[in-house]
């Protein structure tokens, strides 16, 4: 990629922010709009929880293969075919007849999605080379997600009371086009400089695991053992099968090399573990102000701002600590915050009163607002910029399959405590086990906050990119020699 002026980074910046923002926004408004699908759908719990999994499965299953693709045919082509499928995605969604179709159509949303989010931050990395300046970048990027968080449940409870559900959808239209119009005349092609065969086989165990794996969780509080048990196996098998075939590609879907760096492993981990808590904490959220407290979608939207206002506030300042002092201190607060703010929950029982309901909802915001710079940037620093696609790829793959894993998880937790009986009668006690889920994922964040960016830690991946691009040389040269 050309060096570009100052003024055109930052374009291409903003672009980049547009499909982030666009992506955030559709998940943050159709939360607040599942209590009224719920009732025109006549929607279960698990079928809810499809809604939200559906595109998170896709998107997870599919970020791998999209940034490697990206890498090889040009990243600026891919971002482009992302928006196109994307916003023809969200089309067909305010069209669907039912939930069946719904769920289908929002799975041709994730396919275009899938090629937005991590080749957008290959972009970024390719454009921004300066250390200092990348940080802040990520910082503005990790913004958008609290713009989309503050901006969703306003957008999203005000379309649904005045118009309804399908509306929601419609958003995406204008923005879909307007991006896709400024990256064909402002953002310039890039392509790695040696591109990566797919990986068919790892690609297909890949969608066997996150698929299986999330039917078994959601459908385990609806069926029998024997139902479900054998989507465990399923799930089983393929992880084994995958961590036994990956090593043996010379070019894989999921290079486990990475994963010799304790910053770029624990970043994966804490992904997973603030995503499925953002993810989990959403959802219980949204049924528990609508459907339980009976606030209307608006009102709903109005009383998730104190979450959403932080989050926004705090990912740029989360950013320049991460370019100035590294990314332990976000990790810690981070961490710390979304601990607490699930022992209010769970400890205290936070929904029952409006006060501590509040420092919940504050908390988390700030917690979630300081953890996704430090994410973003340990997993694409020290790693070669020819691998930046796989190497993003893999962190936007953690956060969906956290988010993905949260709405199961909880949602499952939340279905089997609630059983036959209505939300109203029993969800503060059937919720308290979910909130116990939420706490350990914010302790999980705060310790390997700690443990993942110390010394030990950054020689581990000093050690780990010096081997990868001494691998890579090697692999070169042979290339060159056969």
């Amino acid at each position: 990629m050309p060096q570009l002026s100052h003024g055109r980074r930052m374009l291409v910046l903003a672009i980049c922010c547009m499909s982030l923002l666009i992506v955030s926004l559709d998940n943050t408004v159709l939360n607040v709009a599942l209590p009224s699908l719920q009732r025109e759908l006549d929607a279960s719990t698990s079928g809810l929880q499809w809604t939200i999994d559906a595109y998170t499965l896709v998107l997870a299953s599919l970020l791998m293969l999209a940034g490697s693709t990206a890498d090889r045919i040009g990243r600026r082509r891919a971002f482009m075919s992302g928006l196109v499928v994307f916003t023809l995605g969200s089309l067909l969604c305010s069209l669907a007849p039912d939930l069946n179709w719904l769920v289908v159509f929002r799975m041709v949303q994730a396919v275009g999605g899938s090629m937005l989010n991590p080749v957008a931050m290959s972009i970024i990395t390719n454009t921004f080379t300066d250390p200092r300046e990348r940080a802040r970048a990520i910082g503005v990027w990790g913004a958008v997600v609290g713009l989309s968080m503050a901006a969703g449940p306003l957008v999203g409870g005000l379309l649904v009371d005045s118009v309804g559900w399908r509306s929601i959808f419609w958003v995406n239209l204008p923005v879909g086009l307007v991006a896709l119009l400024l990256t064909w005349r402002f953002v310039p092609e890039s392509r790695a400089p040696r591109a990566r065969r797919p990986d068919p086989v790892g690609q297909v165990l890949v969608i066997a695991l996150f698929g299986s794996l999330t039917y078994a969780i959601i459908e385990a509080p609806h069926g029998s053992l024997g139902s479900t048990l054998p989507f465990a196996a399923l799930a089983l098998i393929a992880l084994l099968a995958l961590l036994r075939h990956e090593p043996r590609r010379p070019e894989p879907l999921i290079d486990l090399r990475f994963f010799r760096s304790a910053p770029f492993s624990g970043a994966t981990v804490i992904a997973v573990s603030a995503f499925a808590a953002l993810g989990g904490f959403l959802f219980l959220s949204t049924l528990y102000l609508q459907n339980v407290r009976g606030l209307s979608a608006m009102e709903a939207g109005l009383w998730m701002l104190p979450m959403a206002v932080p989050t926004f506030l705090c990912a740029p300042l989360s950013g320049r600590l991460v370019g100035s002092r590294g990314p332990r201190l976000p990790l810690v607060i981070a961490g710390g915050a979304m601990t607490v703010s699930g022992l209010l929950f769970a400890l205290f029982e936070a929904e029952t009163s409006n006060a501590t309901l509040l420092a919940g909802y504050l908390l988390f915001g700030v917690g979630f607002g300081f953890v996704n710079a430090p994410i973003t940037n340990t997993a694409v620093s020290g790693m070669p910029t020819d691998q930046a696609g796989v190497a993003s790829a893999v962190a936007s793959t953690s956060r969906q399959l956290g988010q993905t894993l949260g709405v199961a998880v909880l949602g499952a937790v939340l279905a089997a405590g609630v059983g036959s009986s209505s939300y109203a009668d029993t969800f503060v006690t059937a919720s308290r086990p979910g909130w116990w889920i939420l706490t350990a994922c914010g302790a999980a964040v705060l310790t390997l906050g700690v443990v993942t960016t110390g010394r030990w830690a950054r020689s581990t991946a000093e050690r780990a990119a010096r081997r990868l691009k001494g691998e890579e040389e090697r692999a070169r040269r042979a290339g060159v020699g056969a």
